[in-house]
């Protein structure tokens, strides 16, 4: 499994590049529940969470929105880092997005 250090994935996430899809559980999730969130250009509020794991999802205008937002059991994703276990990115595993995509 790789570790994606916040830095780096706030920055795809903040520019947007190969980070639609990202499926996530958190560690001290005793259930493991998926969660997902993304960034689809063409929409007005580009950044999204939800629609399977979050009733109704949500739409965001910036990732600073989406990551602080307190979604995830009252806190935000910025404040569950240390805890996220990223599974896929872009629908291929997180080790295979890190060493064939290209990253800004």
């Amino acid at each position: 499994m790789v570790y994606i250090d916040w830095d780096f994935f706030s920055r795809q996430l903040e520019a947007g590049y190969h980070i639609d899809e990202t499926c996530f559980y958190f560690s001290d999730d005793a259930e493991e529940e998926v969660h997902y969130i993304g960034f689809i250009a063409k929409y007005e509020c580009p950044y999204w969470a939800g629609y399977c794991d979050i009733p109704n999802g949500c739409e965001f205008s910036t990732a600073e929105e989406l990551v602080t937002a307190p979604i995830y059991n009252g806190m935000s994703l910025k404040e569950r880092w240390d805890n996220v276990v990223i599974t896929e990115i872009e629908g291929i595993c997180v080790e295979d997005w890190y060493k064939y995509m290209n990253h800004v």
